[in-house]
């Protein structure tokens, strides 16, 4: 499906197949000089027959079109090397790039969810069954890179690039201050939260997430344009239930951990999750992994607040609740 949402600028429905997203929202902006395409789909031929027969429709010629990428994930930039041609320029960001570049990036993953509690016999099989792993690029084309405030300009439209870390480390959108459009790729979702995980023992991806919405929220913004789903029209509202989201998974995982210390993998099995299963031994092996994913940044959220402390017990990732000193 093609339709126009502003003068010269389109949404291609891409099609994910056996995804719950269920598609991806590209967009593109044409001009008379170069055409711009956000984000692309994943590397598989149903998203690339959607693709091409959306271009054909809008008289897209590939020949004069540069790529934007907001994030690494393989349903916006799997595709890109299939699309991009000799004149054609890919905009990204550099966390996310060098996470690309640097080969076997999967297994350090691996390593972290065995830590956290995934079971040894599940991961290669998670691995293995996980779409940004099956439909990734067959090859990492040149890519542009973009840092925050950078501008890209596409005909009448001027846009400025906005790091919104959370979802990926260098998650970047689209701000046209103007028109007042925000290309969002998956910072703000409008009936999903966007999946925060974290595999690295370094980083706190939930509270740079949170920081990435109230930056967005202080912005002038009429028309936010997400990677799935419809299209966003009270920015504002929808962060503030984004935030609400997070500050209830928090006070779930401290309520689950009143029944005592638990890895992520566990706790992640008690926690409440929108999917159809009538037990997490039910759920798909890919859906566990998100779900520890997720664990783990919230787990990692508290412990950085001094809600919850963590410690290594038999190469294990352990958490408990913060004990409260009798009073005297």
């Amino acid at each position: 499906m093609v339709q126009e949402i502003r003068p010269e600028l389109y949404l291609i429905e891409i099609p994910l197949p056996d995804n719950p997203l269920k598609y991806l929202n590209a967009y593109v902006l044409r001009s008379a000089q170069r055409n711009l395409i956000v984000d692309t789909g994943l590397n598989r031929k149903a998203c690339l027959d959607a693709m091409k027969t959306g271009l054909r429709q809008l008289d897209v010629d590939l020949a004069e079109t540069d790529f934007f990428i907001t994030h690494m994930h393989a349903d916006h930039f799997g595709l890109v090397a299939a699309l991009a041609t000799p004149t054609s320029k890919i905009f990204f960001n550099r966390p996310d790039a060098e996470l690309i570049e640097a080969k076997g990036y999967w297994e350090p993953m691996l390593v972290s969810a065995a830590k956290n509690g995934f079971p040894q016999d599940e991961l290669r099989y998670a691995l293995e069954h996980h779409p940004g792993y099956k439909y990734s690029s067959d090859w990492i084309p040149e890519l542009s890179m973009m840092k925050d405030g950078d501008p890209i300009r596409v005909g009448d439209y001027h846009f400025t690039c906005v790091h919104t870390p959370g979802h990926s480390m260098g998650h970047t959108c689209l701000y046209e201050p103007e028109k007042k459009l925000f290309i969002a790729g998956d910072h703000i979702l409008v009936d999903i939260t966007p999946n925060i995980q974290c595999w690295y023992e370094d980083l706190d991806p939930l509270a740079d997430y949170l920081s990435s919405l109230d930056r967005v929220r202080a912005l002038d913004i009429e028309l936010v344009l997400p990677g799935h789903r419809r299209l966003i029209h009270d920015h504002r509202e929808r962060i503030d239930e984004l935030k609400q989201h997070h500050a209830t998974r928090c006070q779930e995982i401290l309520e689950i951990l009143d029944d005592g210390d638990m890895n992520a993998y566990e706790t992640a099995s008690r926690m409440t999750w929108e999917i159809r299963a009538n037990t997490w031994e039910d759920f798909p092996v890919a859906q566990k992994w998100f779900a520890t994913g997720e664990a783990i940044a919230h787990l990692r959220y508290l412990a950085e607040r001094k809600r919850i402390r963590e410690r290594i017990e038999n190469n294990r990732i352990i958490y408990a609740k913060m004990s409260i000193p009798a009073e005297a």
